[in-house]
């Protein structure tokens, strides 16, 4: 795959030949110790792709060489977490400033080497489902964190509109071509600005720090009354998406092989280009994403490709095509192997094509496909849907499964992470980000042990509870080899109540616990009892986010035989009494999983809806919109619900303003209803109406006092209300 190497080292080492943007996170994250690491890049470094080497330097500095600038920044990051023992993370944000104030020298060197030549980063809808409200704050600390973790080929997809807006004399369209228009106003032109702005800024950077930005093209979606301008362009409907109304779907297509489609593709990125600069050849475009193709002969399919890759050609002649492997997976049943080899072989160049083979851990499409039938692909880890937050891990298949692919498809040429959100569970996704430089699956004991000692650091030392709570993890929540269950489960706590069909779901959308729930108590009382031995960490960021998400989710676990005692009295027509009792309990368990959550700002809806409202910058009419599309993204995910609680969160405020009065209606319903008149489609009714009042309100509970937001005290107070669900009796 010599036209990767090439193509890496054009992007990243042609633009931006300079050190300066790894110097500059120094001076963000290590403001003490810009004088006390020395970097050189070296092009002719020996390496089969980017190497590194890090040494002890001059004058008691720490030396990294590499061949490139990502392997400059991972080589950093290398020194960082195993010699000096610190990092930076999602949501708890950088330690890197509590490194040691001297530096620790080397015993020996330390040698790196990227066994492929991409690594890649974002799923298109992380975009919506992590990103939609972040600031440049935000994007600088995510950015920071790739740069070092050796991401090299990150999607760039904020601010597309702005791009459409300029060829076309109308507002932009879904970016997915999946639905269309709004269902709440349209989209103000201010954050269409300020999205732009936003997105120059978040490229400069992508190319400071050695990555090659995936950019967005032409995909051909348009809008209905295109024909008026080109009454001869050749149109179609696409197929409907996800139980929305047509209004919102069947978005019309504009046939590649059109001679539209190439002028407005090179409108697009001629204007892209004016806009950012010549900063990358690689575009994504995804044609059928959860839609079928106006017919399946494959004369017809492979004439999309074709005409789709000349297109891009005649726009930028260097140009390759990125592209998801998720709709032969999605739309199985309309993708035969005959239709996937068919749409694949339009592109006659090989290297002309990039394919994300999405969901590499659980379902490995470049298997069906006979790798992509020779197009260069990456291995993905998907992980979750909508940035569900369950515990969650398939450390098995990231790392001996990963390996076996690269020695198997001489056409797999990198590793990404393609989550839907970026949520809690981040050690699976460091875990794959450093598989990319080792030939041979990762030793995971030692390295969730590594992975501890620089994730809570700046204690005077990390009890051994931590680790052995960590490891007990490893071995069962982050070891999922049971492939019926294929993703991060979801709680029953966030799914509408029902009588049946909640627990136990299994597919990529369920809420089957994969782990003996008894495990996970003993890895909380571990990391609980740790505080013993170092109090400190009540004030440690990262051991403050932990406790909240596996407390969390022993409650959640604890909530699922509470729910089935209320099903199975209920079924048994047992008295009221034990009914209001037990529904009760419930409450209360869902109270206090409320409390837990809103010690922490990244477990609180606030967060999430002050986010969004953000970005109107006081103007109430905006206000309104963007805190009515944070709302409902989280909850209908659509004007009536047609994907309802897809993208669910455990939110402090949300659990008590959405959740509690759920299942509160539902227990009633039940309190008053006998078995034989049990009607799901009238408690459903009930729970809509108020689920689509929820989505005009707008948030003003006070963020948490300070005694709420006390992560010690509300444990304790807790933990004293349930402690058979804590192990504690």
């Amino acid at each position: 795959m010599r036209w990767i190497k090439s193509l890496l080292w054009l992007s990243a080492v042609t633009v931006a030949q300079s050190t300066e943007g790894i110097f500059n996170l120094v001076k963000r994250r290590l403001p003490d110790h810009v004088h006390d690491l020395d970097f050189i890049l070296d092009t002719n470094f020996a390496g089969d792709y980017d190497s590194y080497v890090v040494n002890n330097g001059r004058n008691g500095t720490i030396s990294v060489k590499g061949n490139s600038l990502s392997a400059l920044s991972s080589g950093l990051h290398r020194y960082l977490t195993d010699v000096a023992h610190v990092d930076i993370y999602w949501f708890i944000g950088s330690r890197l400033h509590v490194a040691p104030s001297k530096l620790p020298r080397l015993s020996r060197a330390i040698y790196g080497s990227s066994t492929v030549p991409w690594r890649y980063h974002f799923n298109t809808v992380t975009f919506s489902y992590t990103t939609a409200f972040w600031t440049w704050e935000d994007w600088e600390s995510q950015l920071d964190w790739m740069a070092l973790r050796g991401v090299n080929l990150p999607l760039a997809w904020v601010g597309q509109e702005k791009i459409f807006l300029e060829v076309f004399p109308f507002q932009a369209w879904n970016r997915f071509g999946n639905i269309q228009g709004s269902w709440h106003g349209d989209l103000p032109e201010s954050w269409i600005n300020q999205q732009f702005d936003l997105q120059k800024k978040i490229i400069q950077r992508m190319v400071e720090l050695g990555m090659t930005p995936v950019l967005p093209s032409f995909t051909g979606f348009v809008p209905a009354n295109i024909t008026r301008v080109l009454p001869n362009a050749k149109v179609i409907r696409g197929s409907q998406w996800g139980g929305f109304p047509i209004q919102h779907t069947n978005d019309t297509f504009l046939e590649p092989f059109d001679d539209n489609f190439a002028k407005l593709q090179v409108s697009f990125i001629s204007k892209q280009r004016d806009f950012y600069g010549d900063v990358s050849h690689i575009y994504t475009l995804d044609q059928y994403n959860e839609i079928d193709p106006d017919s399946g002969d494959v004369d017809y399919l492979r004439n999309v490709t074709r005409s789709t890759w000349h297109s891009l050609k005649l726009a930028d002649p260097d140009a390759i095509w990125m592209m998801q492997g998720w709709l032969f997976y999605a739309n199985s049943d309309f993708w035969t192997d005959e239709r996937v080899e068919a749409y694949l072989s339009g592109v006659d160049s090989n290297e002309d094509m990039l394919i994300l083979d999405l969901f590499s851990e659980s379902i490995p499409e470049w298997r069906r496909t006979n790798s992509y039938y020779g197009k260069p692909w990456i291995w993905c880890q998907l992980h979750n849907f909508g940035g569900n937050m369950g515990l969650y891990g398939q450390i098995q298949n990231l790392t001996q499964n990963a390996t076996e692919a690269l020695i198997e498809s001489p056409s797999m040429v990198g590793y990404g992470l393609s989550m839907e959100g970026q949520e809690g569970n981040e050690i699976v996704y460091d875990l794959l980000l450093d598989q990319a430089w080792s030939r041979t699956p990762l030793d995971t004991q030692q390295y969730f042990h590594n992975w501890v000692t620089s994730r809570y650091s700046g204690q005077d030392f990390i009890p051994d509870g931590l680790y052995l709570a960590w490891n007990s993890m490893r071995q069962t929540v982050y070891n999922n080899t049971n492939m019926t269950t294929l993703a991060v489960a979801k709680s029953i706590v966030d799914i509408e109540p029902k009588l049946w069909s909640l627990v136990d779901i299994v597919g990529t959308h369920g809420t089957s616990v994969n782990y003996d729930p008894s495990v996970l108590v003993q890895a909380w009382q571990l990391m609980y009892h740790a505080t013993k031995e170092e109090p400190r960490l009540w004030s440690n960021p990262a051991y403050q986010h932990d406790m909240v998400d596996v407390t969390r989710q022993v409650m959640d676990n604890a909530f699922i035989p509470l729910y089935l005692d209320l099903i199975e009295s209920y079924n048994s027509s047992r008295s009221t009494h034990t009914l209001a009792q037990q529904g009760e309990n419930l409450l209360r368990i869902l109270t206090d999983l409320d409390s837990i959550l809103l010690t922490n700002r990244n477990f609180r809806l606030s967060t999430w809806i002050d986010s969004a409202r953000a970005w109107a910058h006081g103007n109430k009419t905006e206000i309104a919109f963007l805190e009515y599309n944070a709302r409902n993204q989280i909850t209908l995910w659509g004007p009536n619900g047609e994907i309802s609680d897809y993208a669910s969160k455990q939110w402090g405020g949300l659990v008590s303003s959405y959740y509690v009065p759920r299942w509160r209606m539902f227990i009633e319903y039940l309190k008053s209803t006998p078995t034989v008149s049990y009607n799901a489609t009238e408690i459903h009714a009930q729970m809509r109406d108020f689920e689509l009042r929820w989505q005009d309100e707008t948030w003003s509970v006070p963020e948490p006092t300070t005694e709420m937001a006390d992560l010690s005290k509300v444990l304790t107070r807790v933990t004293h209300q349930w402690p058979a669900i804590f192990g504690l009796e």
